[in-house]
């Protein structure tokens, strides 16, 4: 589902990157290919400095077909970034990366907070954050970071998954199931 970023991936990247769904929604945009290879080659030697952490996502068959990354990393929190090429879309894909993702950074890689900065015009992301049971709307008590996020043109709702909280929910829905198991059996 996931794997480290690699070269080798960047043409079928950059072709799903392109797409005018998905572009406007891509946060390391590059409008050549040459460019895009640039950027991956260069998101490589950040996640080698600690910057960052980026992933391809990959479909049943290996193939990439997005990306997930937490930029901005200090002290142990950092601003997620995820895109799917269009066809993968409404698939499960990207909460599937998702979980993947979260499991890997708060687990294995010692992150803390998870922060999502939604611009106030998408109301479909908006709507959707809101509903995961595990997200909190930081507006309020990050107001120093949601007045840093909001510099420029575009505005946008802070939002922060924490570990503690998706901790308690990946324990709870585990237990959930294991549940539903034992009186099915």
């Amino acid at each position: 589902m996931l794997k480290k970023r690699d070269v080798h991936d960047s043409h079928a990247l950059y072709d799903l990157m392109i797409h005018p769904e998905v572009f406007p929604f891509v946060r390391q945009k590059a409008s050549s290919y040459e460019e895009y290879l640039f950027l991956t080659k260069q998101t490589i030697e950040a996640e080698e400095r600690g910057e960052l952490i980026s992933r391809t996502i990959q479909d049943e068959w290996g193939s990439p077909i997005g990306t997930i990354s937490l930029f901005d990393i200090q002290e142990n929190a950092g601003f997620l970034g995820t895109w799917l090429g269009k066809p993968y879309h409404g698939k499960g894909y990207n909460q599937q990366a998702k979980d993947a993702f979260f499991n890997e950074l708060f687990f294995e890689l010692g992150i803390e907070t998870i922060f999502l900065r939604i611009r106030k015009q998408n109301v479909c992301s908006t709507k959707a954050a809101e509903k995961i049971p595990y997200v909190i709307n930081a507006n309020e008590p990050r107001q120093n970071l949601l007045s840093q996020i909001n510099n420029g043109e575009d505005t946008f709702n802070l939002y922060e998954i924490s570990k503690d909280l998706y901790t308690l929910h990946t324990l709870r829905t585990t237990s959930e199931v294991e549940d539903h198991h034992l009186k099915e059996a």
